[in-house]
C-alpha cells in the first residue's frame, strides 16, 4: 500500500465532510502472530518459531539482545540464535530486527557467519535491521562485568546476568546517551564524539574501567559499512507490511514473562519487555494488528541464575529433569535450576499476555518418571493467594501446592499425533490446559521440528 496521495485525495481532503456521515475507518491491515515465553526462558520458543517461520514472509526480534538464545534443529544441523531471529533458516522468508532490540554488532556478524559455517546460506540479504535499534558496545559488556562484581560485593548477590551488556545498554537508551544504528550510519564524527562521551560517562562511574576508544571506533566504522545494505526505516517498513498485500508475520520474543522488567521477578530479570507489549513498541504495531498470541511452556519449569523459585527441586527429581532435558543455558552454559511445573506462573503470565494458545514442550523428559506434581497454587501464611507476588522475599516464603499425577512410564518420543500418547500424558495436558484456561495447541516430545504434535 503505498503512502502517496493522489489529486483525486487531495480535491476529497480539501472539501468540508458532510455533516452528521461518520469517517469510513482505515483498513486494519495484516495481523501478527506473537511467540512469547511463558516461565524464565529457555522453554523451546525457537522450536515453535522455526515451526511458524516455515510459512511466514516476515519473522521479526522485538526485543532482548544477544543475552537471547534459540536452539533450532533442522535436517539433523543445530543451529544456535542470539540476535538473529530464528526465521533467518527460512530462505523464503525476512527477518527483520526491530528498534527494541539492542544490537552487539560483532556479536551479530560472528553468530551470522558461525552459523553460515553449519549451511546457513544468503542470511545477510535476508535480514532487515531497524534503523531505531541502540548498539551495544564492547564496553557495556564490560561494564555489565563490574556491575555484577560490586553487586556481589555488596549485597553478596549478584543478579546472574549473561554479561552481554543488554542491561548498561538499556540503560543508556533510558538516561537519553545511546547511540542508535541511525546514529553509526550518520555522520562518523558526530558519532565518535558521542561515542567517547559515552565512555567518559561510564569510566568516570567505574574508574577501573578501561576501553582501547580509537580500535573500537576503528572496527565499528568497519561493521557499520557491512550493516549499511541491511538498514532500513522499520516503522515504514512494519506499516508497508501490515497494510500491503496479506503477509504472513511472526514476532519473536526473546526471554520471557518472568524475566520481563515490570512484570517478571525483579530484580532477577532482563532490561526489556518480553510480554507481548514489547511487540508493539519493539517494532512500531498497533495493538490492532496483533493476531494470534502463543505462549510456550516446559512440562516442567527451569530457571538460570539466582532468585526465587517456589517448585525448584533441590533433589534426584532436580537431577534428573537436569540431565534428561540437558538444561544448560545456550548463551551462558549454565546449568538451569529445575522443578515441577508451576501453573501459577503460566496462568500469570497468560493474565499478561492474553495467550490464544500454548506450546507445551518437553514431555518426553517427564517419560521416566513414577508421578508427576503440577504446581497449582501459592499459599501465605495457610493461607491460598489469587496473585503472583511482587515482592521477592514473599515469593520466597509460598508454599506450593500441588497435583500429583501417576507417571506414564513409556517413551514418547516417537508419537507424532495426540492419540499416539499414552493415556496418563494425555490426561496431564488436559489438565493443564483446563487450568490456564487455554488450549494447548502443540505437545512437544523431542528436539527437532517433526517432534511437534500439533492437535488443531
Amino acid at each position: 500500500m503505498s503512502l502517496s496521495w493522489s489529486g483525486k485525495d487531495q480535491k476529497n481532503a480539501n472539501q468540508p465532510a458532510a455533516t452528521g456521515q461518520k469517517r469510513p475507518r482505515n483498513d486494519a491491515g495484516n495481523k501478527v502472530t506473537v511467540v512469547l515465553g511463558a516461565q524464565w526462558g529457555d522453554e523451546g520458543k525457537g522450536k515453535v518459531v522455526d515451526l511458524l517461520a516455515t510459512e511466514a514472509d516476515i519473522v521479526c526480534r522485538c526485543q532482548g539482545g544477544n543475552n537471547a538464545g534459540h536452539t533450532v534443529v533442522v535436517d539433523g544441523k543445530e543451529y544456535d540464535f542470539h540476535l538473529l531471529p530464528s526465521g533467518i533458516i527460512n530462505p523464503k522468508s525476512i527477518s527483520l530486527i526491530g528498534n527494541g532490540v539492542v544490537i552487539h554488532l560483532p556479536g551479530l556478524f560472528e553468530e551470522g557467519d558461525k552459523n553460515e559455517k553449519k549451511g546457513l546460506k544468503g542470511w545477510e540479504k535476508r535480514l532487515i535491521v531497524s534503523d531505531r535499534a541502540h548498539l551495544v558496545f564492547d564496553f557495556h559488556q564490560v561494564v555489565d562485568g563490574l556491575q555484577e562484581t560490586e553487586r556481589q560485593a555488596q549485597e553478596g548477590k549478584n543478579i546472574g546476568t549473561t554479561k552481554k551488556g543488554i542491561g548498561p545498554a538499556y540503560s543508556s537508551k533510558a538516561s537519553r546517551t545511546g547511540l542508535r544504528v541511525c546514529d553509526l550510519l550518520g555522520d562518523f564524527k558526530d558519532f565518535s564524539t558521542r561515542f567517547k562521551n559515552l565512555v567518559q560517562q561510564y569510566q568516570s562511574m567505574y574508574p577501573s574501567l578501561t576501553a582501547d576508544v580509537e580500535d573500537q571506533l576503528k572496527k565499528l566504522k568497519e561493521f557499520a559499512e557491512r550493516l549499511r545494505p541491511m538498514v532500513r526505516d522499520g516503522v515504514y517498513y512494519m506499516y508497508e507490511a501490515l497494510h500491503g498485500p496479506p503477509k504472513k508475520i511472526l514476532v519473536e520474543g526473546a526471554n520471557a514473562a518472568l524475566l520481563d522488567i515490570d512484570f517478571g521477578t525483579y530484580p532477577f530479570v532482563t532490561s526489556s519487555n518480553c510480554t507481548v507489549g514489547g511487540a508493539c513498541t519493539g517494532l512500531g504495531i498497533p495493538p490492532m494488528n496483533i493476531g494470534d498470541v502463543f505462549g510456550v511452556a516446559k512440562a516442567y519449569t527451569t530457571r538460570v541464575g539466582i532468585g526465587a523459585f517456589p517448585t525448584e527441586q533441590l533433589n534426584a527429581i532436580g537431577e534428573l529433569l537436569q540431565t534428561r532435558g540437558h538444561e544448560v543455558g545456550v548463551t551462558t552454559g549454565r546449568k538451569r535450576r529445575c522443578g515441577w511445573l508451576d501453573l501459577v506462573i503460566v496462568r500469570y503470565a497468560h493474565m499478561i499476555n492474553g495467550f490464544t494458545a500454548i506450546a507445551l514442550t518437553k514431555l518426553d523428559i517427564l517419560d521416566v518418571l513414577d508421578e508427576i506434581k503440577v504446581g497449582v497454587a501459592y499459599k501465605l501464611n495457610g493461607k491460598r493467594i489469587p496473585h503472583f507476588p511482587a515482592n521477592m522475599d514473599v515469593l520466597q516464603k509460598v508454599e506450593v501446592e500441588y497435583e500429583t499425577f501417576p507417571g506414564w512410564k513409556t517413551d514418547t518420543s516417537a508419537a507424532r499425533k495426540w492419540n499416539d500418547l499414552p493415556v496418563k500424558a494425555q490426561n496431564y495436558i488436559r489438565f493443564i490446559e483446563n487450568h490456564i484456561g487455554v488450549p494447548i495447541k502443540w505437545v512437544g516430545v523431542g528436539k527437532s521440528r517433526e517432534c511437534m504434535i500439533q492437535m488443531f
